[in-house]
């Protein structure tokens, strides 16, 4: 049978994951784009940069070689959206992660089909209520084309569209202030007087006259 296909792993971690302002940047993408793991950031920032060495090689080689082989670089990236028809090598080399994962089914979606959060339109992908064209496509991570852009709608059974139709037609509901709470004065305690204590008069001693 043969030995088994161990795949090589499609992600490298940065040099100091444990510097602050690079986990916050980490973290602030994640939310932008509704990332569940940062692996998945991570995936990207790798495939970015294997697009840019290629970009780089094509530099370094002669005008020839070049000529031949930089169409076939740029026609797969045109393809996926990231540079336009006309871009060249100098537009590769400015990518940034941001534009690989606004490619992003999840992304698309998100701004497509009227969800508020890039997390309610994950939940939908994952639970198989997109479609692009004929097909469903449950793989958040999945990457659009651009011929494909256009084609992303709702399964024919999906209920989502009523409840982002509902959902966007609700008015805002007033306020409704809280009453404010009575302040209930503790009974002021009574004071209670102690009784006099009655004097008791001795009595006068009766002195027997004797006469």
């Amino acid at each position: 049978m043969g030995d088994p296909k161990y795949p090589r792993r499609v992600w490298r971690k940065p040099k100091r994951p444990l510097n602050y302002e690079l986990k916050m940047e980490e973290l602030k993408t994640l939310g932008t784009f509704g990332l569940r793991t940062k692996r998945e950031l991570w995936k990207a920032h790798t495939e970015l940069s294997r697009v840019r060495h290629q970009a780089r090689s094509l530099l370094a080689l002669r005008q020839e070689v070049r000529a031949e082989k930089e169409p076939i670089l740029m026609k797969s990236l045109a393809r996926i959206g990231l540079v336009s028809a006309d871009a060249t090598l100098d537009d590769v080399l400015n990518l940034t992660p941001n534009d690989l994962l606004s490619r992003r089914l999840q992304t698309i979606v998100t701004k497509k089909l009227g969800f508020k959060t890039p997390y309610q339109a994950r939940q939908a992908v994952v639970h198989g209520h997109i479609m692009i064209g004929e097909r469903k496509v449950d793989i958040p991570s999945y990457t659009v084309t651009v011929e494909e852009e256009d084609s992303i709608h709702f399964t024919p059974e999906s209920k989502i569209p009523q409840v982002l139709e509902k959902t966007k037609n609700e008015t805002p509901e007033e306020k409704v202030e809280a009453p404010a709470e009575e302040k209930v004065e503790a009974p002021a305690e009574e004071k209670v007087e102690a009784p006099a204590e009655e004097k008791v008069e001795a009595p006068a001693d009766e002195s027997s006259s004797t006469e």
